[in-house]
């Protein structure tokens, strides 16, 4: 188990990178290393958010083999770009990482 604390009442969101296949199984181990399943959010471009939520990366792409939890630190309005879409705007700082396969 971790020792970083996670403040089970943030938002999570997912980013899968296009891997819908793997939602499941990593909201699963989202949940097993102690986030809250009614907090996990499949990341949309046009929603970010807030300073103190959680992103939760699938990484690397297209074969991730661990899921990246970021801290998000500021967030800034921008002009939506792509499918990054407003997540342009926003800073995060690395906490861990939880490994794909156990």
């Amino acid at each position: 188990m971790l020792m970083i604390q996670v403040d089970t009442t943030k938002s999570v969101y997912l980013f899968t990178h296009g891997r819908r296949d793997l939602e499941a199984s990593a909201t699963d181990l989202l949940v097993a290393n102690g986030f809250k399943k009614e907090k996990i959010f499949s990341a949309k471009p046009d929603t970010v958010g807030t300073v103190g939520d959680y992103m939760a990366m699938l990484w690397m792409p297209p074969t991730p083999d661990h899921i990246k939890i970021q801290k998000i630190t500021k967030v800034e309005p921008v002009k939506p770009e792509g499918m990054i879409g407003l997540w342009k705007g926003v800073a995060k700082e690395d906490l861990f990482t939880i490994p794909m396969k156990q």
